[in-house]
C-alpha cells in the first residue's frame, strides 16, 4: 500500500474548483473592476495573480490523479514562487487608492503583503524539506 500523504484527493480538486472560481471571478465575472479601492494598475499585476491561480489548479489536478508526496511538495514550491513575485509586484505596482477614507489602509496592506511574502518562503523551505524527505523514503509528519 502507498504511503498515505497530508493531502487527499478531494482536497485536491478542492483547492482546483476554489481556484479556478477565483480566477473566473477576478478576470470574467464579476470581475477585479468592481473593487472600488483597486486602480487600473492592477492589469500590471493580474498576469502573476492568474499565473499563481493556473499553477494551482494544475499542480492539486495533477497531484489528485498521481499521489505522490514528491509531486505536491514540488508543485507547491512553484506555485509559492510564483505567489511571491505576484506580492512582490503587488507591493511595487501597489494598485490601491482608498481614497479619503481611513489613511492607515496602505501600511494594513503592506503588512498583509508582507505577511504573506515571509508565509510562503517559510512555507516553500518547509515544502523543500519535504520533498527531499520524500525522495528519501520518509513518511510525512503527522499534523
Amino acid at each position: 500500500m502507498a504511503a498515505r500523504t497530508t493531502t487527499s484527493r478531494s482536497g485536491n480538486v478542492g483547492s482546483a474548483v476554489i481556484n479556478a472560481l477565483l480566477l473566473w471571478g477576478i478576470n470574467v465575472w464579476p470581475g477585479w473592476q468592481v473593487l472600488p479601492f483597486l486602480t487600473g494598475d492592477m492589469t500590471r499585476v493580474l498576469g502573476l495573480i492568474n499565473a499563481s491561480l493556473i499553477a494551482g489548479i494544475i499542480v492539486n489536478l495533477v497531484c489528485a490523479v498521481i499521489h505522490a508526496r514528491a509531486l505536491l511538495s514540488l508543485g507547491n514550491i512553484v506555485v509559492m514562487g510564483i505567489g511571491v513575485a505576484a506580492m512582490l509586484r503587488m507591493w511595487e505596482v501597489f494598485p490601491f487608492d482608498f481614497g479619503t477614507s481611513w489613511s492607515g489602509w496602505p501600511v494594513v496592506v503592506r503588512v498583509f503583503l508582507v505577511l504573506g511574502i515571509v508565509g510562503s518562503i517559510i512555507g516553500a523551505i518547509v515544502e523543500v524539506v519535504n520533498f527531499f524527505r520524500a525522495l528519501a523514503g520518509f513518511e510525512p509528519r503527522a499534523r
